[in-house]
């Protein structure tokens, strides 16, 4: 099939008359992004992709954020600092919500307690269990009170998973009440999101556009069509097959990244993949090189360990190819568990993304030559996504980043003690990884925290909690009048959505 232009894909591809973008892309002041997804929904506290959090960070924000270099800054906090060995206290800068009342410590509290409330489904509920309280001494200050001393605080208020939300606009029914740079005006389920620039946005200046429309291009042929044809300014998610053609186009601009990666995880609750042996034969039966070069066209690297970025301070390097392809050990650790005649399974994935579905089928071809016969499943990204928090899957491709750059933001991907998640695998370990974690966040001396995050990674070699695959290149693509959007280092690549508060178009 051709995808021609102005083809707008929600899940298949709809064909050129049936969807006229609201207005021309290049048009300054005004910016047209290629969403590669629709968002499966709006709650603000949860994690459904990348797509959905580039949405989610136009209208809401948190209390800390990133830069564009990546380094931790505050938001709504306009300072903050250490209070005692479990206390952090938080300045609130002078802000708005959306509907005109001001961001005070009330809503900062009110937020804290929806996210960690014993029904929420926030994906960072687990963590904010260690909260002991949230003081609200005058209206600008909070103080957070831990149960015990966590120098990662900041880095979790940072995540795009925790925003402030007005008190109480959570309990309607409705979209929270947001103070980000824009207000979402229109949408069309499955097919674009509209917003405007909010006028009374706290930033002064900013943001530097008057309106900013999401497009879905599902497929990513079209995705790059529309980008070549000007029917997009900016798209997310290049394929990587298209990156060379991307580069080579004076027209256009490409932003690559390495900090994403693919990896499996596993359902733990039934099964063969309870068995840590059967998880580690896995680990050792995958041929990471041809992932890297038949998925990503060399544009990644090889990851043999946990995926903690070399650039860390924590990296162990001994400890990098810990999963290095063996066949042979793979099939001893199978014997040792009982299944030496290998076995049937179902692997999860999503037709969706292509480098989804082709990693899949790379795993599939790999463990069939352990005796490990695996049947293909390729829903959409929102089946997908579905299927994975509800611990419906046998074992499951991914791809994602680390929360941050610290080790600690690992812990979401590898503790499954935090509970479902399709990030995470479902029902597994023994808490080992979960006392690794809490230990590290917990001490401030970065001496003593890179021997406890050594020890981490050897654990998470032991047990498997996930298996890591390869890194990739992750890839933004913009026309070349695109200003000041820039695609974040990485494990924050899928913060960049962030610096659209700064991008400007053309004149």
């Amino acid at each position: 099939m051709t995808i021609r232009r102005r083809a707008l894909v929600a899940g298949t591809v709809a064909l050129p008359f049936l969807r006229i973008p609201a207005r021309a892309a290049g048009t300054p002041g005004q910016l047209v992004f290629g969403l590669s997804s629709y968002p499966p929904n709006f709650n603000p506290w949860v994690q459904a992709g990348t797509a959905a959090g580039t949405v989610t960070l136009q209208v809401h924000r948190g209390l800390m954020s990133y830069g564009p270099d990546g380094q931790l800054r505050g938001e709504l906090a306009e300072k903050w600092e250490r209070d005692g060995d479990a206390g952090w206290v938080f300045t609130l800068r002078d802000a708005s919500f959306h509907n005109g009342a001001k961001v005070t410590s009330a809503d900062v509290k009110y937020s804290i307690e929806q996210v960690s409330a014993p029904k929420s489904t926030a994906y960072m509920r687990a963590q904010f269990q260690g909260v002991d309280r949230v003081e609200t001494p005058d209206p600008r200050t909070v103080r957070i009170v831990m149960k015990q001393p966590t120098e990662t605080l900041p880095l979790w208020l940072a995540a795009f998973e925790m925003p402030v939300v007005a008190a109480g606009s959570a309990d309607t029914g409705k979209t929270p009440i947001g103070c980000g740079p824009f207000t979402i005006t229109k949408q069309e389920r499955g097919v674009s999101i509209d917003l405007a620039a909010n006028p009374n946005f706290y930033k002064p200046g900013l943001p530097k556009l008057k309106t900013l429309r999401f497009v879905v291009y599902a497929d990513e042929t079209a995705r790059v069509a529309a980008l070549q044809t000007g029917d997009v300014d900016l798209i997310e998610y290049v394929p990587w097959q298209s990156m060379a053609g991307i580069e080579a186009d004076p027209k256009l601009r490409l932003q690559n990244t390495e900090g994403p990666f693919m990896y499996l995880t596993f359902n733990g609750a039934t099964g063969p993949f309870k068995d840590p042996k059967v998880r580690l034969a896995v680990a050792h039966a995958i041929k990471r090189d041809e992932i890297v070069k038949s998925v990503f066209y060399g544009r990644g690297a090889v990851l043999a360990g946990a995926p903690l970025v070399e650039a860390s301070p924590f990296h162990d390097k001994t400890l990098s190819d810990g999963w290095a392809y063996d066949p042979a050990r793979a099939k001893a650790l199978l014997a040792e568990a009982g299944l030496g005649g290998g076995f049937n399974c179902t692997l999860l994935a999503t037709a969706q993304y292509s480098m989804h579905k082709d990693t899949a089928e790379i795993v599939q071809q790999n463990l069939a030559a352990i005796g490990i016969q695996v049947e293909l499943a390729l829903p959409d990204w929102a089946t997908r996504v579905s299927l994975g928090n509800r611990g419906q899957y046998q074992f499951a491709v991914n791809g994602t980043t680390a929360d941050s750059n610290d080790p600690d933001g690992l812990s979401a991907l590898i503790d499954s003690t935090l509970g479902p998640s399709a990030a995470r695998s479902f029902d597994l370990g023994d808490g080992s990884i979960a006392k690794a974690l809490a230990a590290g966040r917990a001490e401030f001396d970065p001496t003593k925290r890179a021997a406890i995050y050594t020890d981490l990674q050897k654990l998470v070699l032991a047990q498997t909690p996930i298996v890591s695959l390869a890194w990739r290149a992750q890839g933004y693509a913009m026309a070349a009048a695109v200003k000041g959007f820039t695609n974040m280092p990485g494990a924050l690549t899928f913060f960049s959505g962030t610096t659209l508060e700064e991008t400007t178009l053309g004149g």
